[in-house]
């Protein structure tokens, strides 16, 4: 058992945790200006994290779940997937009705070399997916991946996701710094991927 913050509440909402890995070193990442969100501590000592410490979590504060519940923390979520989807499933069979998202940064399918879209079908419902660019260098900048491809790998898991039927949307954070992003292109983008499109504002507190 881990005493980490694996799972914190959020304007309501419960978010998971899993990792503090990621494929992306955002510019604008509020990990690299503080350590916790609204005093959650989401900085983990181990990754060795199973299912079990994620549902005593849950269960803690079971009279505080909403109706949706969010993988989202100090890293990539997917680099989790079979957590992911051991968690989704104890969600799913012990608070049905319970609307699952993933706030991910796209780059699933690249890391994994496969679609991993269909062993999440009954699982998870919505995506949110980092865009966050209308071009390969904007995203670089922006995003600085440690992985080759990472921005198209994002544009196709938008589009593979809405053809696989999950309610998927595109994000593109702006407003840091002198970072400027096209977000009239960004939008027809989004648009040509079947996507929703939504600008997240950047603020100093990470949400």
């Amino acid at each position: 058992m881990t005493d980490d913050n694996l799972v914190y509440i959020l304007d309501g909402k419960v978010y998971i945790n899993l990792t503090n890995a990621c494929t992306n070193n955002c510019v604008f990442c509020i990990r690299t200006i503080k350590d916790d969100v609204l005093g959650a501590n989401l900085f983990l000592s181990t990754e060795n994290i199973s299912v079990w410490d994620v549902v005593n979590q849950l269960e803690n504060i079971k009279d505080k779940l909403s109706n949706e519940i969010i993988f989202c923390g100090y890293g990539e979520p997917t680099l989790k997937l079979d957590l992911i989807k051991s968690v989704a499933k104890y969600i799913k069979e012990n608070y049905p009705g319970t609307i699952i998202r993933i706030n991910t940064n796209g780059h699933a399918n690249l890391i994994y070399k496969k679609n991993i879209l269909p062993e999440l079908k009954g699982l998870i419902d919505k995506f949110s997916i980092s865009l966050n660019g209308e071009n390969e260098e904007v995203y670089n900048k922006l995003s600085q991946p440690n992985i080759k491809g990472a921005y198209q790998s994002v544009k196709d898991f938008i589009k593979e996701a809405v053809k696989e039927g999950f309610d998927t949307t595109a994000t593109v954070v702006t407003g840091y710094k002198d970072y400027k992003v096209d977000l009239q292109k960004c939008i027809e983008i989004t648009k040509e991927l079947g996507a929703k499109f939504r600008e997240r504002p950047w603020l100093d507190n990470g949400y």
